[in-house]
């Protein structure tokens, strides 16, 4: 389904009468953690069949009125995106590589059956919302105003087809340093009895049904002191996919980065792509293939396996030190972070946070 809009939106502007205040601000920003706060506006934007994309708005933050039929309740039909706006050392706000937020937000609404907003669009609702409530994105040193886009179904409706009124929206949360006591290998989970997406399904949609299939394992993970839960293919249940909100990646002692490859079951994460840019960048071979747990524990037994670590929008990228499940464990809870994890942590945040050249275009400034 694509949008019928072939014109850039005209957003108006309603200012809040409730916005925080100054020192009310500066509180929630001196310790935002992540996800609890949010600014005082959100855009708006409906979409019809008849229509198109029309009503842009940036309005007061605030409850959403559904009504007990929307679509969205009973058929899931709901996507959303993961970015974050930048405070350099300018005051100026950028942030990173939002064109290929756009780019996933269209595939995913392709697949779950939703209209496409323009990449134009989705990048100026961004830039709206900025405009606004530019005071509450944060100059701590790794702080960040997370974006959370999202689009649903909101047509009353109970028949099984897709809906023919559509709502997308833009809210922002202040986030924190996502390493607050320094960056510490994780301990993950290692799944067996669920998988998070199959052949042909939803995987590489971002969308809350994948997310919530992945919450039951998530538990099973914090009750084996891990802190995040990686899935395997539901074919054969032996090739690693990603965690429940990460890709993952293996280095090898020669420098050789591995990764799961897309076939359609895992996010097509924007940090992943990056991340494999920049490798390349340094001359460093990159494969993206199928991978055993079996070779992650023959790798890491025999030295050839040097480093793993996991790569997303909240976390950048965090080193793994070691595998759990029910019969063995690889690696080492205890273990120091990588040095190429680490390089590529830091020269990606530099970009971000425009402390290094951006040779590769990846900034947009929203404010």
């Amino acid at each position: 389904m694509t949008t019928t809009t072939t014109f850039p939106l005209a957003f108006s502007t309603t200012p809040s009468q409730a916005a925080r205040d100054e020192a009310e601000r500066e509180e929630i920003l001196a310790d935002p953690g992540f996800g609890k706060h949010f600014t005082d506006h959100m855009v708006q934007i409906t979409w019809t069949v008849d229509g198109g994309w029309h009503d842009a708005e940036v309005v007061p933050y605030g409850p959403i009125t559904l009504d007990p039929a929307a679509s969205v309740l009973h058929y899931a039909q709901e996507i959303f995106e993961g970015l974050k706006a930048y405070r350099h050392a300018d005051g100026s706000i950028w942030s990173f590589r939002p064109e290929a937020n756009a780019l996933r937000l269209q595939r995913s609404a392709e697949r779950l059956a939703l209209p496409q907003l323009s990449t134009e669009d989705f990048i100026e609702s961004l830039r709206q919302l900025i405009a606004v409530d530019r005071s509450w994105v944060p100059s701590a040193h790794e702080t960040s105003l997370y974006l959370r886009p999202f689009m649903y179904a909101s047509e009353s409706f109970l028949g099984v087809r897709s809906a023919h009124k559509v709502d997308y929206r833009v809210i922002a949360s202040p986030a924190g340093t996502y390493f607050t006591g320094g960056i510490r290998p994780l301990s993950i989970w290692l799944s067996t009895d669920y998988t998070r997406a199959g052949r042909g399904g939803l995987g590489a949609a971002k969308t809350g049904g994948n997310y919530a299939a992945s919450l039951l394992p998530q538990e099973e993970a914090y009750r084996n002191g891990c802190a995040q839960v990686l899935f395997l293919d539901s074919d054969e249940g032996k090739y690693i996919e990603e965690l429940g909100g990460m890709n993952v990646f293996l280095v090898r002692h020669d420098g050789t980065l591995i990764t799961p490859e897309l076939r359609g079951t895992i996010l097509e994460g924007i940090t992943r792509e990056s991340v494999i840019r920049l490798a390349k960048d340094r001359g460093h071979a990159v494969e993206e293939r199928p991978i055993s747990v079996q070779e992650w524990r023959d790798g890491v037994a025999s030295g050839e396996i040097t480093e793993v670590f996991a790569c997303g929008t909240a976390a950048v990228i965090t080193p793994i030190g070691v595998l759990k499940s029910r019969d063995f464990e690889i690696g080492d809870a205890s273990a120091e972070p990588g040095a190429l994890t680490m390089s590529l942590r830091e020269e990606l945040t530099d970009i971000q946070y425009g402390r290094k050249p951006d040779r590769h275009g990846w900034l947009t400034q929203l404010g």
